[in-house]
């Protein structure tokens, strides 16, 4: 069960300072996905497991969490610094860059435990067990357990296997390994319901949202002969769906499956006093586009051919620079001339 890419000796070093360290904070990235919280969930359900003293940190500002991830009860989270923070171990889980993150809170613990899988990763831990070949932070959890000699808790197995399907997009894309199934195998064989998970976090769908996905859809906008597909959404449009922020989770997959794309974009405007800025997610069919290179000139970051950024840009001005940063890369990878942009 030794993990991939080569990370033996950080997950040895990981799991000498999980036995034996007796006090943990843990933490994820802002706005928590399924991964985030799935690592999060599980890896405070082995230190349980081991008798050690560790607690959740959730950043009020991520709380109430979406609807499909109520499967997560976050029971005894924590949501300001814990006050011995100094004399605790503090593992950041799904965490590529702390800097502009809310977990940034506990980076005073006596060490901290940078576990991801993110290719851009920092390396801001005092150890980094960084494994980008592994398919979610989730597999990683599973293979620090195993190398505990752990059996995973109902819970434990739920929140795996919650990280697992919404990382890999329910098994469709190209993270998606032999080791993955291998995972879902082990954890539907510790319990895991598959339909019930599948569920709560796919059905039961809000019709706010369904009117939000089809104002986005109706505005998609195709660039330099559809290699860009984009989509916008701006606070009142979310006004006039009566939709939450998080409802327009998912649209960016969409536009990638439109023919022809090369990447897809999809922004939208924050609401509230944050009404101005924009988060953008960016997704490549391929790779012939490293769309997180095109996240990390905006102070962003995230997988190969998944990543996003904030921004105070404007629609246009975001266009502008999206359209030749796309071009540039397929410049480089096809020898023609990039493409002439209107």
């Amino acid at each position: 069960m030794s993990v991939v890419d080569g990370a033996v000796d950080t997950r040895e070093l990981v799991i000498e300072r999980l036995r034996e360290d007796s006090r943990f904070a843990l933490a994820s990235h802002e706005h928590p996905d399924g991964d985030a919280l799935g690592s999060l969930v599980a890896m405070q359900e082995l230190l349980r497991a081991l008798g050690k003293d560790s607690v959740m940190y959730v950043s009020p500002d991520d709380l109430p969490l979406p609807s499909e991830y109520s499967v997560f009860l976050l029971d005894g989270a924590i949501h300001e610094p814990p006050s011995d923070i100094a004399e605790r171990t503090v593992v950041f889980l799904d965490c590529g860059n702390i800097d502009r993150n809310s977990a940034a809170v506990l980076r005073d613990g006596a060490h901290l435990l940078n576990v991801d899988h993110h290719h851009d990763n920092t390396r801001f831990g005092t150890l980094n067990h960084v494994v980008p070949g592994a398919s979610c932070t989730a597999e990683i959890v599973w293979d620090l357990m195993h190398g505990l000699a752990l059996a995973p808790s109902l819970v434990a197995a739920e929140a795996m296997y919650v990280g697992l399907i919404t990382d890999t997009g329910r098994f469709m894309y190209e993270n998606t390994g032999p080791r993955a199934h291998l995972m879902a195998a082990e954890l539907i064989e510790a319990g895991v319901d598959v339909a019930e998970i599948y569920r709560r976090l796919y059905e039961g769908v809000p019709v706010q949202k369904l009117t939000l996905t089809a104002l986005a859809l109706g505005q998609i906008q195709r660039f330099d002969g559809g290699k860009l597909t984009l989509a916008a959404l701006s606070a009142d449009d979310f006004a006039r769906s009566d939709a939450e922020e998080h409802y327009s989770e998912g649209i960016v997959d969409q536009l990638r499956a439109v023919r022809g794309t090369k990447v897809a974009a999809f922004i939208r405007e924050l609401t509230g006093e944050r009404r101005g800025q924009r988060k953008v997610s960016l997704r490549a069919s391929d790779d012939d586009v490293d769309v997180s290179v095109i996240a990390r000139a905006q102070g962003g970051g995230g997988h190969r051919r998944a990543a996003g950024f904030s921004t105070t840009l404007e629609l246009d001005e975001l266009i502008a620079f999206l359209r030749p940063a796309v071009a540039a890369q397929l410049h480089a990878t096809d020898g023609h001339a990039t493409a002439t942009l209107a």
